[in-house]
């Protein structure tokens, strides 16, 4: 076992949380999902203290103030901007106060003043503040799951909101659903002083990145591990050891990122799903994670890039 294993503490890397360092991570809302009702939806309609997130056509709605943008609204902004109502799910609490998420009407344009950002561009940019850019993806993860889960999947009737937007609930079969979540492994496969990435075809030019892949049913998080490594890669794992989480709100995904040792070398690439695969020693990888050169990591939002930046830092 390399060196790299042994003396690495993985379990927190030296900070209190290493998901904190991972977009959409810092959310503070208090939410009590399991005892709300759609009393307390109403309820937070009814307070003109109210927070709202919106999003037209999927990007949040911001309103920027020098350089630095706003992605929270007051209940008469939302008013003016034409919030769809029967959209609104209830967040949690923030400071006290309720914080909701809801569609407006979609246009191309926004009154002046205003603009909608993707997701991506948004954490990138850094404009916003990273407690909304977590509460952000947790709007958009509820709002988009039910768009997409309007009816019953036992007996197909149309189901309805409850738990102020937590859940959702068949009025014929009286089944109740759940939001949904993917969890996804993600993973840095080590071998002494150098690391596996590989890179997809819709990745940017000159991008590597760490190997990641869904959980199956029935499934460790170890073995999910191993199977997608050995499946791309054609690379046999042995320990496995966890480092972070990130919320990825793309729509609903749990990424689950780990390190792991190589007990094999020879690549055999899975060209259906990579584009490219390969070792990188500590020296290029110091010099990917600068995004100066024409091969690169991913960028500080994405928890490969810390998985990353961590390999170069520790096994120097």
């Amino acid at each position: 076992m390399s060196s790299f294993f042994k003396e690495t503490p993985f379990l927190d890397a030296g900070v209190d949380d290493a998901s904190e360092r991972n977009a959409f991570s810092a959310n503070r809302l208090v939410r009590n999902s399991e005892h709300l009702s759609a009393h307390d939806l109403a309820k937070a309609w009814d307070n003109p203290n109210a927070r709202l997130h919106l999003y037209n056509k999927g990007e949040p709605v911001l309103k920027y103030e020098g350089d630095r943008a706003h992605a929270l609204f007051t209940l008469q902004e939302a008013a003016a901007l034409g919030f769809e109502a029967e959209s609104g799910i209830y967040l949690g609490v923030r400071n006290n106060l309720p914080v909701l998420a809801a569609k407006i009407a979609p246009v191309e344009e926004l009154p002046s003043g205003y603009t909608s950002l993707d997701i991506r561009s948004m954490v990138v940019s850094g404009a916003v503040v990273a407690e909304e850019v977590a509460t952000l993806g947790h709007g958009w993860s509820l709002l988009s799951w039910h768009a997409n889960n309007q009816f019953c999947t036992n007996c197909g009737q149309k189901s309805e909101k409850i738990q102020a937007g937590y859940r959702r609930k068949c009025p014929a079969c009286e089944r109740e659903h759940f939001p949904r979540l993917d969890p996804v492994s993600i993973m840095l496969v080590i071998d002494g002083d150098r690391c596996l990435m590989g890179r997809q075809p819709h990745f940017q030019p000159g991008m590597y990145s760490c190997l990641a892949g869904f959980i199956e049913p029935g499934e460790t998080l170890e073995g999910a591990v191993r199977r997608e490594v050995l499946e791309e890669a054609g690379i046999q794992v042995s320990a496995v050891r966890y480092h972070s989480t990130q919320p990825w709100p793309f729509p609903h995904t749990l990424m689950i990122g780990c390190f792991a040792q190589a007990a094999s070398t020879d690549i055999t690439m899975d060209v259906t799903e990579l584009e490219d695969c390969r070792w990188f020693g500590r020296d290029e990888v110091g010099q990917m994670l600068t995004r100066e050169q024409e091969l690169k990591t991913p960028p500080p939002m994405a928890i490969a890039h810390q998985l990353i930046k961590m390999f170069y830092d520790v096994s120097g």
